[in-house]
């Protein structure tokens, strides 16, 4: 253990899509009939639900390896690195390259090796590949890393977690309006043992859990009845994480050499602000503690939900001073976790 972050970076898109952008949509529930409700009041109970009143888009002439090359620039800029000693480039995301005004996704060659391209490195032996592992992609990337790093495989990571979400969703699906586009990333390198990844934990369910995100028809019938568009069962994935992720959580800081009040953050996975808070309020319960104030940053309320780049996001914001009562300082230990598609959870402990 003891691999840290030398670099961080991101890239959140400038297209700002307030939920006034929905006005006009016509919502259909799953059996194709018209939502009785206006938009205004579906709007307003999105936003008391899940914390969002504005996400952020990629333009039109974007897609997610550009996104992706961004924040992996950023992140290199940071650490002020030679691209040529990094020895991986592992790149988090579920969709691949989708153009705008199109739905279908353009997977290879991998995103990562597109990343590599455009980052201009001749080293062959920097391994480009991508991981699909639901929103919880990115940290599974770094938990791979790290891995490498143990193994010796690997002095140099490069981590990415990029989605452009926007150019998935069903129009007339009302979940449409939680999503989002975005990127972050990280380089991974060796250091003192007592910095950086102390712990993690990985797990898998895909039993009936496996279709509680799913890739799925429109709602409406007449809408391309030949494409499909990321879906969800949102009642089941709320009760899933909060039966799941507090376990998970607790058991990786149990397995740690840390104790709960250790804990100075905890950097969750951007999916609905009050499952996030569920999550962690009964996470603490397992400790019998309450939750403590300015434990938990959010940034959905303007980003909104753009899957694997939630979390690396949110951590570059943080360390850049965005985000008001939220620092990290030098010493801190904190909790990163994901729950999505899988469905998959995982979490690791990092001490700055």
């Amino acid at each position: 253990m003891g691999n840290h972050f030398t670099g961080v970076g991101n890239y959140i898109p400038t297209k700002t899509i307030s939920n006034l952008f929905f006005d006009n949509h016509h919502f259909l529930d799953e059996k194709g009939n018209t939502i009785l409700q206006d938009n205004a009041t579906i709007a307003f109970k999105l936003k008391q639900i899940t914390g969002i009143e504005e996400r952020r888009y990629a333009k039109n002439n974007q897609v997610t390896s550009d996104l992706g090359y961004l924040a992996a620039a950023s992140a290199i800029r940071n650490a002020k690195i030679d691209v040529e000693t990094i020895d991986y480039i592992i790149f988090a995301h579920n969709f691949g390259d989708v153009r705008y005004g199109t739905i279908q996704s353009d997977m290879v060659p991998s995103l990562a090796a597109r990343v590599k391209h455009k980052l201009e490195i001749q080293n062959p032996y920097c391994v480009a590949y991508d991981v699909v592992f639901g929103c919880p992609g990115w940290i599974e990337g770094v938990i791979q890393a790290n891995a490498f790093i143990n193994a010796g495989l690997a002095k140099r990571c490069l981590v990415i977690g990029a989605e452009t979400l926007s150019r998935v969703v069903d129009r007339h699906d009302r979940d449409s309006m939680i999503y989002a586009d975005g990127a972050g990333a990280v380089i991974i390198e060796p250091g003192e043992i007592n910095i950086g990844i102390q712990a993690h934990l990985s797990a898998s369910y895909a039993n009936e859990e496996k279709e509680f995100l799913y890739f799925g028809k429109s709602y409406n019938s007449d809408h391309c009845p030949d494409t499909k568009y990321i879906k969800m069962h949102g009642r089941k994935i709320y009760e899933f994480a909060l039966s799941k992720v507090p376990l998970a959580m607790k058991k990786c800081i149990d397995d740690s050499l840390y104790k709960i009040d250790d804990i100075n953050k905890i950097i969750i996975h951007q999916a609905n602000e009050k499952m996030d808070e569920a999550i962690v309020k009964r996470f603490y319960r397992l400790y019998d503690k309450n939750m403590p104030k300015d434990i938990m940053p959010m940034v959905i309320h303007k980003l909104g939900n753009s899957s694997v780049a939630t979390v690396p996001i949110l951590l570059k914001m943080i360390l850049n001073d965005e985000l008001e009562n939220h620092q990290i300082n030098e010493g801190d230990v904190v909790i990163f976790a994901s729950v999505g598609a899988g469905m998959n959870i995982n979490t690791f402990i990092y001490q700055f």
